[in-house]
């Protein structure tokens, strides 16, 4: 009998009140992931190091590529979604998963959270170049966690006007 009653009392700690599993597929354990990775360092500049590695491998590459959206999927893996999973940047922003676009005009556009993924596009490449997640969102700024800038993965402040484009990969 006292198994029973300290059974549901565990079960509402792990659900927390939430409706759902509180360590799986959850933005705030997203968030939780990717500010954890805050400070973690490339070994020689060379997109190389203990941690890169592991970004990169999860999405199926070794050491020496660009990692930024590698870093974004092993995330959202940690966290518990099974997507996204890619080391190219552009393909964290299918047209499906968009809320918000760069442009004036248009349809209404979602205000972005933390959890979403942004793009930024790059001229001289012609295409989404670089991506991260929006961590805090005021308007004028973006609050960001990205990796791959500097050899880390850092904290910035974008001007919003910056971001190409935001992506939902959580649920509404």
């Amino acid at each position: 009998m006292a198994t029973r009653m300290y059974l549901p009392g565990w079960l509402y700690l792990l659900v927390l009140g939430y409706g759902h599993l509180a360590f799986a597929n959850d933005v705030s354990t997203l968030r939780r992931v990717y500010t954890a990775e805050v400070g973690v360092k490339e070994a020689t500049g060379h997109n190389d190091g203990k941690r890169v590695a592991e970004y990169l491998r999860y999405t199926g590459l070794g050491e020496g590529y660009e990692w930024c959206a590698a870093f974004v999927s092993f995330c959202f893996n940690k966290a518990g979604y099974a997507q996204p999973r890619t080391p190219w940047s552009p393909a964290l922003l299918p047209d499906r998963k968009v809320i918000r676009r760069n442009k004036k005009g248009g349809e209404a556009q979602k205000t972005p959270r933390a959890g979403d993924v942004f793009g930024l596009y790059n001229t001289s490449l012609g295409r989404i170049a670089h991506a991260g997640f929006i961590d805090r969102w005021t308007g004028n700024w973006a609050y960001t966690v990205e990796g791959n800038v500097n050899n880390a993965v850092v904290r910035k402040r974008r001007p919003v006007r910056t971001l190409t484009v935001i992506a939902r990969w959580t649920d509404d």
